[in-house]
C-alpha cells in the first residue's frame, strides 16, 4: 500500500519536473482569456465576493482540462453572463463589448484546441504558437470588420439590441453542435 502511494507521488513529481514552458504558457493564456471574457460578459455588480471566485475557478477549468467539456462550459457561462447583463441588469449592448467578448470566446476556444494537442512535456517551437495566433488574429480581424460593415449596411447599429437574435444564434450554435455530434457517432 505504501509502495503504491510512494510510486504515485514519484510519478507525479517526475511529471511536474518534465513540464515545458510553451504548453504551460498556452494554458496560462487560456485562464487569462477566459477570466477576461467572463469579466467583460458579466455585469459589474456580480463581480464581487463569491461569484468572482466561482468565475475564477470556471476560467481555470478549461486551462487544466482543454480536452474535456470545460471550454464549452465556460463559453456557455460567458454567454449566460452576457444575457444576464443585457436582460437582467439592463446594460446596453455596446458594439466594442460584444466584439471583445466574441473575440475572447474564439481565442479561448482556439487556444483550448491547441492545448489539447500539446502534452505538458512537449518541446514546441515558439514559431508554431506565433503562426497559430496570427491565424486567429486574421480570423478575428476579418470577422470584426465584416460584422461592423454588415451592421452599417443594414442600419442596425446603435443602441437597439435584439434579444431574439442572440437567443436564435445560441439555438443555431447548439443545433450545429448536435448535428456534428450525431454525424460523428454515425461513423
Amino acid at each position: 500500500m505504501i509502495d503504491a502511494v510512494t510510486g504515485r507521488v514519484r510519478a507525479a513529481q517526475e511529471a511536474v519536473a518534465r513540464i515545458s514552458a510553451v504548453p504551460l504558457m498556452v494554458r496560462a493564456a487560456i485562464f487569462v482569456i477566459a477570466l477576461a471574457g467572463l469579466a467583460l460578459a458579466f455585469p459589474a455588480e456580480v463581480l464581487t465576493g463569491r461569484p468572482l471566485l466561482f468565475l475564477a475557478v470556471a476560467a481555470l477549468l478549461p486551462a487544466v482540462g482543454p480536452r474535456r467539456l470545460w471550454p464549452t462550459f465556460v463559453a456557455l457561462v460567458m454567454v449566460g453572463g452576457w444575457l444576464l447583463a443585457t436582460d437582467g441588469y439592463g446594460r446596453p449592448v455596446a458594439l466594442w463589448r460584444l466584439l471583445a467578448v466574441a473575440a475572447l470566446l474564439y481565442l479561448g476556444h482556439s487556444l483550448c484546441a491547441l492545448a489539447a494537442l500539446l502534452p505538458y512535456d512537449a518541446v514546441v517551437d515558439p514559431e508554431l504558437v506565433t503562426r497559430w495566433l496570427l491565424r486567429v488574429a486574421a480570423v478575428l480581424l476579418g470577422t470584426a470588420v465584416l460584422g461592423v460593415l454588415l451592421l452599417q449596411a443594414a442600419g442596425l447599429g446603435g443602441e437597439a439590441g435584439h434579444q431574439w437574435v442572440t437567443v436564435l444564434g445560441l439555438l443555431v450554435a447548439v443545433g450545429v453542435v448536435a448535428l456534428l455530434g450525431w454525424l460523428l457517432r454515425r461513423r
